[in-house]
């Protein structure tokens, strides 16, 4: 298999960790309603703008459209909303690494409702992510959140590994800056909807330097989107999910590396996001991932 799927799919994983840092720094002076709505609102320009300027008319495949109508309200609005939440509530490391339970998630889902088999590889990555999710709740004391903020990145991951099948079917029909657009569009309808309808559009002013840190947020957040989706139209899904989901990886890096206004660190935080992240890994990366594709 050619290494540029992996390496885009690394690359998602890095923005994305890029946007959570930036995010939570502008969390510090803002509100999560501004976040997530400046968030998907910067998607919708930059990607609409591209699908003008690179992709031709006969590449506007609308069949894709009702795939992510439905993974833009469901994914991106209500995912990135609970995601935001999150990162307020419980800090980028944590958030993060809850955030990336959307393949276990998905996996679940697939033995429930499609009656898919439970390998040894679920089982153990069950087990670990388990594990690690445990050690999350119990680090909430010493890191300084309450253990029923938690629920926030779950429903985030929930959101996530719900829409996880319509994304792929959708690229069947269109190409990933299309369908991209398409699918914030639909999210930026849904959030300003909620915003209005929940009384809270004054929240979504806020100062200078959160907005500037909210826009950077959108921008590597929704440029790791699009990696994600263009990687799954190169590559297989059992390759890009696992890489994908380092992202709790380089939160902790970044949190080590630029620890001013950032979630405070203790073992259990750390053990407890590698464990998830190697759960994961556990049940999406069944196949070799460094074997070539047939």
């Amino acid at each position: 298999m050619s290494p540029t799927p992996a390496l885009l799919a690394l690359a998602s994983a890095l923005c994305s960790a890029v946007a959570t840092m930036l995010i939570q720094r502008g969390l510090r002076r803002g509100n999560f309603y501004a976040g997530f709505w400046i968030n998907i609102g910067v998607g919708m320009i930059g990607l609409w703008s591209l699908v003008l300027l690179l992709v031709p008319r006969e590449g506007y495949h609308w069949r894709a459209v009702p795939y992510f109508v439905f993974s833009g309200v469901v994914g991106t609005a209500a995912g990135r909303l609970f995601r935001v939440a999150a990162i307020d509530k419980v800090g980028a490391p944590v958030a993060a690494a809850i955030n990336n339970l959307s393949p276990f998630i998905s996996t679940g889902l697939a033995i429930l409702l499609l009656g898919e088999r439970v390998t040894l590889p679920i089982l153990l990555g069950t087990l670990v992510i388990v594990l690690g999710t445990t050690l999350l709740s119990l680090s909430g004391k010493y890191v300084g959140f309450r253990v029923r903020h938690l629920i926030y990145p779950f429903l985030s991951a929930v959101c996530f590994g719900v829409v996880a099948i319509a994304r792929k079917l959708g690229l069947g029909h269109a190409g990933p800056l299309f369908d991209s657009a398409v699918n914030n569009t639909a999210a930026m309808i849904a959030a300003t909807a909620f915003v209005f309808v929940s009384g809270n559009q004054g929240a979504l002013v806020c100062d200078g330097r959160s907005t500037l840190y909210f826009i950077g947020g959108g921008i590597m957040e929704n440029t790791g989107v699009f990696l994600v989706l263009l990687s799954l139209g190169l590559g297989e899904v059992s390759v890009v999910t696992p890489l994908a989901g380092t992202t709790p990886l380089f939160v902790l890096l970044l949190t080590f590396l630029f620890p001013r206004g950032t979630a405070k660190l203790s073992w259990r935080l750390i053990v407890g996001v590698v464990l998830i992240v190697l759960g994961v890994v556990a049940l999406t990366g069944s196949k070799n991932l460094l074997s070539p594709s047939p």
